[in-house]
């Protein structure tokens, strides 16, 4: 008997890795890696109350590690930002706090209901985002990313900044409490912003993602250790060393790609996101 549950701990694990490998590299050039994490961690963890809380504070924890890989890989894309730009990470702190209240304090179908409605916006709204800057910039203004993204580096209107600054934080309370399609959200939200291609908002949205992630991890680590939240350290350090590889090795690959293709593929998982969780309710 304990040897029949050793291997099914092995072969829990080895599928984990797995999940969180592929996960860490959707999470480097879209997001939605939770998504393939959090059922496996819901399959193998034992089946006590408050399991599936413990799968998303763990899958949470095991990812941060290879959302670091990521802004560390995307550094040079940032490059030359704006400071309001940058000034993204406060109200991004400041969400993943409520984020993380709201995951303990409220019963997850409340929120969860709204999950698929919120992918798939953003996964239109990125979609279409080109064509509405094209509407909006007009015949007679420049139209190269380089240009859209030096105009608004040099004045970027206080309330356009301020509207984003609101909505970031709206994405962040998401990402605190869940995060799955996190990526694709902060992505829609950049988009507004023109600040460049794909990848420099890759170069934004994994360093925002890291921001988020952190704090939500570092919350759920410090409930681990005073014994109000549970985390299984185990399935979150395997996770911790696949989606650093996942997530190294597909930083590599997506920034040599075109960034029409990058776009796309980003499109795609949104709405692949979506359709799953239309498909869950």
């Amino acid at each position: 008997m304990n040897l029949l549950a050793t291997i099914d701990d092995l072969q829990g694990f080895a599928l984990l890795a797995g999940a969180s490998l592929l996960a860490g590299a959707v999470n480097s050039f879209a997001g939605g890696g939770t998504i393939l994490t959090f059922p496996v961690l819901a399959a193998i963890l034992p089946d006590l109350p408050g399991r599936l809380v413990t799968a998303n504070t763990t899958s949470t924890i095991g990812l941060v590690p290879g959302s670091a890989a990521a802004a560390w890989a995307y550094r040079g894309d940032r490059s030359g930002m704006p400071a309001w730009a940058r000034g993204l990470v406060v109200p991004s702190v400041a969400g993943a706090i409520v984020g993380t209240w709201l995951l303990l304090a409220l019963p997850p179908r409340l929120f969860d209901a709204l999950v698929p409605w919120l992918i798939l916006t953003a996964a239109v709204l990125f979609a279409m985002q080109p064509r509405l800057t094209a509407v909006a910039r007009g015949p007679d203004r420049p139209a190269s990313p380089a240009a859209v993204a030096e105009r608004h580096a040099a004045a970027a209107p206080p309330a356009r900044v301020a509207a984003v600054w609101g909505l970031q934080f709206l994405v962040s309370i998401y990402g605190g409490y869940f995060g799955a399609g996190l990526g694709i959200l902060t992505l829609a939200v950049l988009g507004t912003l023109g600040l460049g291609d794909i990848h420099r908002l890759n170069g934004v949205k994994n360093m925002l993602a890291m921001v988020i992630n952190g704090v939500a991890a570092g919350v759920y680590a410090v409930g681990s250790l005073a014994g109000w939240q549970a985390v299984s350290w185990p399935h979150a350090g395997v996770m911790a060393v696949a989606s650093i590889a996942g997530s190294s090795a597909a930083s590599h690959v997506a920034r040599r790609l075109p960034a029409r293709i990058v776009r796309r593929c980003v499109a795609l998982i949104g709405f692949a996101l979506a359709a799953y969780y239309f498909w869950r309710h």
